[in-house]
């Protein structure tokens, strides 16, 4: 009786083991938070280089803390908002340079992809005192050098807020919505260029220089807002699409002293021109301009004097495609300075002399830095970021500035990234790969030599022990002339000796990378749960995509969804020969960029694929916006063929598979548009397909229970259909 009682138990064991170990994905546990990493908020290295402060949020109250180091204690909690009159959390801070004074963030909302308005205060960290810095919600506030004075934009305007008696100065004074903006970006340079805040404070405070947008000849946009009302609003802004005008804009520098704006004019003749980048130097007197032509296969450095506004042009590149605008620009003690450049056809590392003079060329060889970290002076030492160890995989590198003693600081192949403390002794090293969750650990920057462990995602993983996942598989496709890199997730329980569908996903977008060593975004999960289903998915990288050097990236140029849709087609022929492969079942996907794709795929590719689904797709570069369109096709009016010949509106006719197309109606950025011009072409040529807008959704199609909703339409789609 108790050999039978103990054998039950085992069995009922055995079986509640191999219940737990095959536990299925579904949509909702996707989209409702349960795979969801932990991580590092604002991360900020002290000035000591001994400390570093994070934002932990935690019963219901915001907290700036610091922690040493070299122990990961906790030394001290700057500020809680649990101690704040009238401010009851912070989704942000900023320290002043000397860190006395931190601004923070309240009550933020989106504008555009990276702008925002907020209410933001001071908090004095001596005083314990607390001030607003203005009443109205504001935009970028920015501490002078010394931290007595914010600068910060409001209604299209720049102002001076001065901490020790508490008066503000407006800057600007003809700032007005939709015609004019002082120091924050227009729309096309927030989305394309990257940066809202277009002012910047000098070395010792005496002078703010500022962009300046004209945006009076530029064409409006509208889309209508629904909401819940009886009536819809309507949003109206400046849109520059492509060959249509964009702002005219010019540099300025307010004096602090005289209150005066004074122009710069450099001295080559511009006609139609963008400003994607300011700096200051070390010099208080000299600021750094970037210009750019409106191709952008020409980009300047400019050195503009503020005490006699005199310029120098002290580096010139040019590109027969295009020539990035570079973040990396680093000033040293003397204004010699870094710069980075894929002028060798590769984006590597170059120290030039103030007067712009090569120096060096510090890194080189057949791969791309793909993030640089900053210069020990001290030391001669420049941190940086490659794919020297595999184009899908990042490492982090300490190199002299002559090109010698390079170091591989980072251990573990897969993804790395680097915080550094601001002496550089130590660096927060990020590690993820397809199989390990997000890890932060404590390193010497001298050697990467693991101190400790400071956070991981264990308990994550051990969650997901539970669930049965296929592994990423990573590996290469010869594709016409090329090798391109591949994952592919296949069913858990896969038997090569049967036949699965195929559903391929892919971006495609120039320089961008889909296939890389990290770990799983809510996507891949979603890719599991389809293999749970039956399917195996897979994604390649063709050409035009990023990290594998200038030339691959641009032989899409002026042919934009030619050469990547070739690749697709062929890499799904490809793949459509191995055995366990069902040739006659295979479907693509992409948002975005990926969606134009996905399109293109399904029309050119009418013998190949059996159904596609767009997400707010670009339908017509037409459509699309100025600065990113022009850099790769230039304008409709020069290159009106690479614009039709590739638009998936004039290949509607080839439509034979099942077709999903979807959009957000108040997508800014690939505006709807793009996908109403697509259903009427796919009506004339009396074609069949499915459809479905998001209401006042925008490019990212989320909130709610939305993202839940499209991918749960998604899947049913692939269901149905494949």
């Amino acid at each position: 009786m108790k050999y039978l009682k103990s054998s039950l138990f085992f069995c009922l064991l055995v079986t509640v083991l191999a219940s737990a170990q095959n536990k299925e994905i579904t949509l909702d546990a996707i989209w409702n938070g349960t795979f969801r990493t932990e991580g590092m908020q604002s991360l900020h290295s002290m000035n000591n280089g001994k400390q570093y402060s994070v934002l932990n949020n935690e019963k219901g109250s915001t907290a700036i803390d610091v922690y040493d180091y070299k122990t990961l204690s906790k030394v001290e909690t700057l500020v809680n908002s649990s101690n704040l009159d009238g401010i009851t959390s912070f989704s942000d801070y900023t320290f002043s340079n000397d860190e006395s004074k931190i601004i923070l963030a309240t009550d933020v909302e989106s504008i555009f992809r990276h702008s925002t308005l907020g209410v933001f205060y001071v908090y004095d960290t001596s005083t314990k005192s607390v001030v607003k810095i203005a009443d109205e919600k504001i935009q970028e506030p920015t501490f002078s050098p010394d931290g007595t004075k914010v600068a910060y934009g409001l209604n299209n305007n720049l102002y001076i807020k001065n901490l020790q008696n508490n008066q503000t100065t407006q800057v600007t004074t003809d700032g007005e919505k939709n015609k004019i903006i002082n120091g924050i970006t227009d729309w096309v340079y927030e989305e394309e260029f990257a940066f809202v805040r277009a002012f910047e404070w000098n070395a010792d405070g005496t002078h703010l220089a500022f962009i300046r947008f004209d945006e009076t000849a530029v064409p409006e946009f509208s889309m209508d807002i629904y909401g819940t009302e009886l009536y819809p609003d309507q949003l109206v802004f400046k849109y520059p699409k492509a060959g249509e005008a964009n702002a005219l804009v010019s540099l300025h520098i307010y004096d602090l002293q005289s209150k005066k704006v004074n122009d710069v004019k450099v001295t080559k003749p511009y006609s139609d021109f963008y400003i994607p980048r300011i700096k200051w130097t070390n010099d208080a007197h000299v600021l750094s301009a970037q210009y750019t032509n409106r191709h952008q296969n020409e980009l300047d450095l400019w050195m503009i004097n503020a005490s006699d506004m005199s310029s120098k042009l002290v580096l010139e590149e040019k590109d027969a495609a295009y020539v990035d605008v570079t973040d990396n620009l680093t000033f040293l003690k003397d204004n010699s300075f870094i710069w980075t450049s894929e002028k060798d056809g590769y984006n590597h590392i170059y120290l030039y002399s103030k007067e712009g003079k090569l120096i060096n060329q510090v890194t080189k060889g057949p791969w791309e830095v793909t993030n640089y970290y900053g210069f020990d002076e001290k030391n001669n030492t420049i941190f940086y970021q490659s794919v020297e160890n595999g184009s899908i995989n990042r490492d982090v590198y300490s190199i002299k500035t002559n090109g010698k003693n390079k170091k591989r600081l980072s251990q573990q192949d897969g993804t790395n990234s680097a915080d550094f403390s601001s002496d550089f002794t130590y660096f927060i090293n990020t590690y993820s790969s397809a199989s390990t969750a997000p890890t932060y650990t404590l390193h010497t920057a001298k050697d990467g030599k693991l101190v400790k462990g400071i956070k991981d995602n264990v308990a994550l993983e051990h969650k997901l022990e539970a669930y049965k996942l296929p592994a990423k598989e990573f590996s290469t496709v010869q594709v016409n002339g090329n090798v391109l890199n591949m994952w592919m997730i296949k069913p858990a329980d896969f038997d090569a000796s049967k036949t699965y569908p195929l559903f391929m996903f892919q971006y495609s977008g120039p320089g961008s990378q889909s296939v890389k060593n990290s770990w799983n975004s809510a996507n891949d999960y979603w890719y599991y749960f389809l293999a749970q289903q039956g399917y195996i998915v897979a994604c390649v990288d063709g050409r035009g995509t990023g990290f594998k050097g200038a030339e691959f990236k641009k032989v899409t140029q002026k042919e934009l969804g030619k050469y990547e849709v070739e690749d697709q087609i062929e890499a799904a022929k490809l793949l459509g020969s191995r055995p366990y492969i069902d040739q006659d079942r295979m479907g693509i996907w992409g948002w975005s960029y990926g969606g134009f794709m996905s399109s293109n795929a399904l029309f050119k590719g009418n013998d190949v694929f059996k159904m596609a689904i767009a997400v707010a797709p670009v339908t017509s570069w037409r459509f699309y916006d100025s600065i990113y369109t022009e850099r790769y096709m230039t304008t409709p009016q020069e290159n009106p063929s690479g614009y039709d010949e590739n638009s998936p509106i004039h290949h509607v006719d080839k439509l034979k598979g099942n077709f999903l197309l979807i959009h957000g109606s108040g997508d800014d950025n690939v505006h709807v548009q793009n996908t109403m011009q697509m259903v009427e072409a796919l009506i004339q040529a009396n074609k069949q397909f499915e459809w479905m807008i998001y209401p006042d959704n925008d490019h990212g199609i989320y909130g709610g229970n939305t993202r839940l909703h499209l991918y749960t339409k998604m899947t049913n789609f692939i269901n149905n259909n494949l």
